[in-house]
């Protein structure tokens, strides 16, 4: 008998292979413009993100990204890369919109996927803001680099404040439902390696990560980062905290998931799948999932495409990536 959808998914993360095939996930769902250009070429308009995941036969993932915000809060800086606080005196103001005692998710919406999970039809995960990102989405970009030298008390308090947050939070969703894995949002690398030094992190991040990590392991929930660009040079990093794994694996950052495999034979990976060959026909698509079959023929990896499928993506290219994904997550099965 076949696994179901959760059974796979769970097996490869913990080391085994499915009877059938792999996992088919799209964790990173698609770019608005890429559905409107698919809806222009056929993709049926009332199928919001999770049906049109079952309308292309792949496994369905229901994700939880629990924000930070208390309410609607107006940016201070407008417009991409701006902040909310320039210093200790505008976090005071700002706290009281942060951390909401409740955690903002759908407690009856969650309650019904859980049922859906318990039936192996779907695989949940949950979000969580890292201890990088959220800083950064606090101070704005170029600030919360600064921040590290010139404030570094208030960054210690910025995150000392989400993590305790983050306990309450996960406690409250596991009181619903107990996702299968997670994510910490991070992005702190580009693509040519991480943002920041292993100095940095030991003391800016690590500590926070030690005191969330336990959280999660003892309810089994696998401890997943999600960074892109270059993050070959970032693994030992998280793994000296307790994370198990990551994604989206840039093949245009030059990230090569056989590489990480034979380096860290038991890291968790996800996606993988270069995003800039799907629209170049058959023979390209073909020939990147020949790149991964070895690996996709190990355990504890989750093919996917590398970040979300781009607009270029014609609804017939993307049928054929289906296609051929299906045929290889078989073959790496046999």
């Amino acid at each position: 008998m076949p696994d179901t959808v959760r059974a796979r998914f769970r097996r490869v993360m913990a080391g085994e292979m499915p009877a059938d095939r792999l996992p088919m996930l799209e964790w990173a769902s698609w770019w608005d413009k890429t559905i409107e250009r698919w809806r222009g070429e056929g993709l049926p308009a009332d199928l919001d993100w999770t049906a049109i995941k079952s309308h292309f036969g792949l496994d369905v993932d229901r994700q939880a990204w629990i924000g930070c915000f208390a309410g609607p809060v107006a940016q201070k800086h407008p417009g991409h890369g701006g902040g909310f606080i320039d210093d200790a005196a505008d976090y005071d103001a700002l706290r009281p919109s942060l951390f909401p005692e409740t955690a903002p998710f759908d407690r009856a919406g969650w309650a019904a996927i859980a049922e859906q999970q318990a039936r192996g039809e779907v695989i949940v995960w949950i979000t969580l803001e890292g201890f990088f990102w959220w800083p950064r989405v606090l101070f704005g970009i170029e600030p919360h680099l600064f921040a590290f030298y010139d404030q570094p008390e208030l960054m210690h308090r910025i995150n000392t404040d989400l993590v305790a947050y983050q306990q309450r939070a996960l406690a409250q969703f596991c009181e619903v439902c107990t996702p299968d894995f997670m994510t910490f949002a991070e992005d702190m690398s580009y693509n040519h390696g991480p943002m920041i030094s292993k100095e940095l992190f030991d003391e800016f991040m690590a500590p926070y990560y030690r005191a969330i990590i336990p959280h999660l392991t003892a309810r089994g929930i696998w401890p997943l980062i999600d960074s892109d660009g270059d993050v070959e040079p970032l693994i030992p990093w998280f793994a000296e905290v307790g994370l198990e794994g990551i994604l989206p694996l840039e093949r245009m950052a030059g990230v090569d998931v056989a590489r990480i495999r034979a380096n860290h034979p038991t890291w968790k990976m996800m996606g993988g799948y270069d995003k800039t060959v799907m629209h170049l026909g058959e023979a390209a698509i073909r020939a990147e999932f020949e790149r991964l079959l070895p690996v996709m023929r190990q355990p504890y990896f989750c093919p996917s495409v590398d970040h979300q499928t781009p607009p270029g993506v014609s609804l017939a290219d993307y049928y054929i990536y289906l296609r051929l994904f299906r045929e290889y997550a078989e073959k790496a099965c046999r």
